[in-house]
């Protein structure tokens, strides 16, 4: 192993709840063969229907996850900020990419191409759990999104969504941003509703001292009270399914 990645980048991606929990062996190998990428602003890292090319993490910069809609506009899914890993759906299916990743700002991901992704897996077959356990963190996002959609207000849906941002949408579980790069536009298409009702929630939100408005970003003054807020009326159930009556 050369080192090189591990000196640049292994402590920092070391702080996100995936990679920080692999085993010290698979760590080395990932940081081992990936391939450093430097993107400009708007520079596209791929595009919904390219061919997959192994495993991302953004280690400088943001990544917009994003589609096009019938009208052309692009449409923003998700902001991924270091230390996040990406693109493990076409690790498991083979087929092309469901979606556009362009680099928001001048940006720096971590590669780790097919290939040598293949042949740290082909080695250690016990390895595909690890990566499976990234693809099922992504998959309980998307439902616990979906949850969000159906049963929260837009004003709840606002403040949990800011809080995915500033946690890294669970990657970082003992520690925060303070700044959610994000757009009053982009915000509202996140939550399919208008730029001025955003507007308006966020000004009710910095009325309370829980957010700092900027322009095309939004400062967190205080991430506890964001926290409650986004908790507040958060979906109850019960923890396991009712009994069946016999």
């Amino acid at each position: 192993m050369s080192g090189r990645n591990e000196k640049r980048f292994g402590e920092l991606l070391r702080a996100g709840r995936w990679f920080g929990a692999l085993p010290d062996d698979l760590q080395a190998r990932l940081l081992d063969a990936g391939v450093a990428r430097g993107l400009t602003k708007g520079e596209w890292l791929f595009a919904r229907g390219d061919a997959p090319g192994g495993l991302f993490a953004v280690v400088d910069g943001a990544i917009r996850i994003a589609t096009t809609a019938p009208s052309g506009k692009e449409v923003l899914l998700a902001l991924v900020e270091p230390p996040m890993w990406f693109g493990e759906v076409s690790v498991f299916d083979r087929l092309p990419r469901t979606h556009h990743a362009i680099a928001a700002d001048a940006s720096t991901v971590l590669q780790v191409p097919a290939p040598a992704l293949d042949a740290i897996l082909d080695a250690q077959p016990k390895y595909w759990r690890e990566v499976g356990l990234l693809l099922a963190s992504k998959l309980r996002l998307t439902f616990l999104a979906m949850e969000d959609s159906a049963v929260l207000s837009i004003p709840d849906r606002l403040a949990r969504r800011l809080l995915m941002a500033v946690e890294r949408y669970g990657e970082w579980h003992d520690r925060s941003s303070r700044v959610v790069d994000l757009g009053q536009e982009e915000l509202a298409t996140m939550l399919s509703t208008s730029r001025q009702t955003v507007n308006h929630l966020l000004k009710n939100l910095e009325a309370k001292g829980i957010v700092r408005l900027a322009y095309r970003h939004i400062e967190i003054v205080d991430v506890d009270a964001l926290r409650l807020a986004a908790t507040a009326t958060s979906p109850a159930g019960p923890s396991r399914p009712p009994k069946r009556r016999r």
